[in-house]
């Protein structure tokens, strides 16, 4: 796993899950392996979807494999998005086809199966060791242009891949975050029984 921040749980969870957080430290000497990236991909490759649709796409850049693609996508990034994410070797755009692939006609549920595949993806991630840091600060009408997205696809987010690294490695002002304990809204603000106004309970 990742850099070890558990998760504070209430009831017991998979390590993977527990183990899963946003983490900004990446060593920007370590590539991810072929073979890790793909394991992320399949993983994302079995998400559930409506009517079977898959209406996900996702848009790789290697940075030892296509450092100019890599270079223009890290570029697309926000400016505080970039201090941290340039040190991490892969860079991944997930995208929501608007359209079913059946009919063309409108899909509603298109970007929330696309956000289950990227989960698929970022746990398989976690489990492989890898940081995995999904981003929604990015410029989605650049993206477009620049590499060429119908515009039937929505830009939903980029995602930052690669191995864990100290915080020291992260500008000052990102350590805290790094570094602080995680926190939660409680079981009884998220999830109701029967009515909005009757949290469950145990």
């Amino acid at each position: 796993m990742n850099a070890a921040k558990p998760a504070p749980i209430e009831h017991q969870i998979h390590p993977v899950i527990a183990g899963r957080w946003s983490a900004r430290a990446i060593d920007p000497h370590k590539p991810v392996a072929r073979a890790d990236l793909l394991r992320m991909l399949e993983a994302a490759r079995w998400a559930p979807s409506c009517f079977g649709d898959e209406p996900w796409r996702f848009l790789v850049w290697d940075k030892t494999r296509d450092p100019e693609g890599w270079e223009q996508a890290a570029s697309i990034l926000a400016e505080k998005n970039q201090r941290w994410a340039r040190n991490a070797p892969v860079l991944i755009a997930s995208l929501a086809d608007g359209q079913f692939g059946r009919n063309d006609k409108p899909n509603r549920w298109a970007q929330y199966d696309t956000g289950a595949a990227s989960v698929s993806l970022h746990m398989q991630g976690v489990d492989l060791g890898l940081v995995v840091h999904q981003m929604g600060g990015f410029d989605k009408a650049r993206l477009a242009e620049v590499f060429d997205i119908p515009e039937r696809f929505t830009a939903m987010a980029m995602i930052a891949v690669g191995h864990p690294a100290p915080a020291t490695t992260l500008d000052e002002d990102f350590r805290d975050g790094e570094t602080g304990p995680r926190d939660r809204k409680s079981m009884s603000e998220i999830a109701f029984e029967g009515r909005m106004d009757r949290p469950l309970d145990d």
